[in-house]
């Protein structure tokens, strides 16, 4: 018997841009004729023919023809694949993270799995009970209570309410949502509904977990014990599909990685080299000035960010003894009391290594109001202080504990060799990590006799 759970193979979606579903009514009686016919399904000549896909190295996707001629694929500008020919499997027990930049094709591919929206071509086979958390409010109803609605979620599951009843206090006290319980979940915030939807998508006991980068509305808290129960239920034995722009988290719970790019599978292989590449990929494909998009529904957003090197020119290339200048644009929307923003510089796979805010030399910003209006912060990093290696630079707005803007499409930028002044030889093996702050290393001297314990 096989123990593949997940087994997707040439699964395409197709949007015609502008109009409610993936199509037209015109577009689906074209392909039910085309199937009572026995011929091809006509959407599936759209840019794509039988012709071989590649990736070339600007990320955009090509064709070759019989001539082995590269072309590029051509669609009709008010259309969209979101996703192309993906094909992988997934083994009971595995853990495999989705990874790719904001529009690569993973939240429609999990949607595809969860069988809330329909390929347009391609099958998916699905083996199991499947719970997913792809987005705030995701199979809640919002007139009933949190109360209500565990228990609705547990039946759509298949599980009788004995087994619901069971895990309830479980679920409740994980979501920290004991005195809410009984309140629609209409008036929940933001984290709350992630919270215990995350926890009942978790202690239901379904044999596959769908989980998408939501849990990034949660505080730093939150998210670590989320990370940490989705290990637990690795080690149980469960399925797990995970979607995150953290690289960090990845590596810590994934085994494989399926890497998607402008809705094809650029690559499938182990989290580590996958990770490396990838990151090694966007670092070369991006630039001095980043602009942040995905802005969602907050009161502050990030809008620019430029870097800048010891000259005041444009940059993400930097020699390792010269300052680095991060200039961030920001907007309020509204009055914010009690307003901090940072900057934190990680290793590139989510690991923090340095970080800074504007409290930490100017701390009477937390009291006063920060009225609508754009805003211009200027940080600047010391030279001598970060390895030659590549770095990324992560960005949050926080009051009263709460985010109301992390974004996750995180610019990198690169240390070189160049006026690098450590002489380290590397002995045993190791790198002295990525922070090059010197200790204080006095002389050795020569002593008589074995020194004294301290007392």
């Amino acid at each position: 018997m096989s123990d593949t759970v997940i087994s997707v193979e040439n699964l395409s979606k197709y949007y015609r841009l502008g109009t409610i579903g993936s199509s037209t009514l015109r577009d689906d009686v074209d392909r039910l004729w085309a199937r009572v016919r026995g011929k091809p399904d006509p959407l599936s000549k759209i840019g794509h023919s039988s012709l071989d896909v590649h990736h070339s190295s600007n990320g955009h996707s090509q064709e070759t023809n019989d001539k082995g001629q590269t072309t590029n694929k051509t669609q009709p500008s008010d259309s969209i694949w979101a996703l192309r020919d993906v094909s992988f499997e997934v083994k009971q027990g595995e853990v495999v993270g989705i990874i790719g930049r904001n529009g690569a094709g993973k939240s429609t591919l999990l949607k595809i799995l969860s069988r809330i929206t329909a390929p347009t071509s391609g099958v998916v086979k699905v083996k199991g009970r499947i719970a997913s958390l792809l987005e705030v409010g995701t199979g809640f109803h919002p007139e009933l209570t949190g109360r209500e609605n565990i228990f609705l979620n547990g039946a759509i599951l298949g599980m009788r309410r004995a087994e619901i009843e069971k895990k309830f206090d479980e679920i409740v006290a994980f979501a920290e949502v004991e005195k809410f319980i009984d309140t629609p979940v209409k008036r929940y915030s933001s984290g709350m509904y992630v919270r215990l939807a995350f926890a009942v998508a978790a202690h239901l006991e379904p044999e596959i977990l769908l989980v998408d980068e939501v849990l990034a509305v949660g505080d730093a808290a939150f998210q670590k014990k989320c990370l940490g129960k989705m290990g637990d239920v690795a080690r149980e034995g469960r399925t797990v599909l995970f979607v995150s722009h953290n690289m960090h988290a990845i590596l810590r719970l994934c085994q494989s990685v399926v890497w998607l790019q402008n809705g094809f599978v650029a690559k499938i292989g182990p989290s580590e080299s996958i990770c490396i590449e990838y990151l090694a990929y966007h670092t070369e494909k991006g630039g001095a000035r980043h602009e942040f998009l995905d802005y969602g529904e907050h009161s502050v957003i990030f809008t620019e960010m430029e870097m800048r090197n010891s000259a005041g020119e444009l940059t993400n290339i930097f020699r390792a003894d010269e300052p680095i200048q991060f200039c961030i644009i920001y907007r309020v929307l509204k009055p914010v009391n009690g307003l901090t923003l940072g900057l934190n510089i990680t290793d590139g796979l989510g690991g923090s290594l340095w970080a800074a805010n504007e409290l930490d030399q100017h701390p009477n910003l937390f009291d006063r109001v920060r009225e609508p209006g754009d805003y211009k912060l200027i940080i600047t990093a010391p030279g001598n202080v970060l390895r030659p290696g590549t770095y990324q630079v992560a960005l949050g707005a926080a009051s009263g504990g709460h985010y109301h803007h992390h974004p996750q499409d995180f610019p990198s930028f690169d240390v070189t060799t160049v006026g690098y002044w450590r002489q380290s030889h590397h002995f045993f093996g190791l790198s002295g990590g990525p922070v090059a702050v010197p200790m204080d290393v006095q002389v050795p001297v020569r002593i008589d006799g074995r020194l004294q314990r301290y007392s």
